[in-house]
């Protein structure tokens, strides 16, 4: 009875650290997305002479886009290079871990 409440609390943090990816993944994909659409506008707009110089266009320019890619680059290897360094395998030991601490008792001597 005891090891199905742990392996109902341990698929269930697991379940929620994947659906914590997963948002983080949409988050990320949506980001590229607009950043796409900038580097569009970015070079209609520099590049090819469009007329783009409302307000929110007439401030994109090479500084702007470049501190956005630092930004797109910092989120990338967040993303994906920290699961790589720190991945599934140590996700797991870790919510053990941690588990484990939740769930011992103290004793008195």
């Amino acid at each position: 009875m005891e090891s199905d409440f742990k392996n109902s609390t341990e698929e269930f943090e697991l379940q929620k650290m994947a659906s914590k990816k997963v948002v983080k993944l949409k988050a990320f994909y949506m980001h590229v997305f607009f950043y796409i659409i900038g580097i569009l506008v970015f070079v209609s707009k520099d590049y090819l002479g469009a007329p783009l110089n409302f307000f929110p266009l007439k401030h994109i320019n090479l500084f702007v886009m470049g501190i956005w890619t630092v930004f797109l680059a910092v989120s990338a290897i967040d993303l994906f290079a920290s699961y790589k360094i720190f991945g599934e395998e140590w996700e797991e030991r870790k919510v053990k871990s941690i588990l484990e601490k939740k769930t011992k008792t103290q004793k008195w001597e």
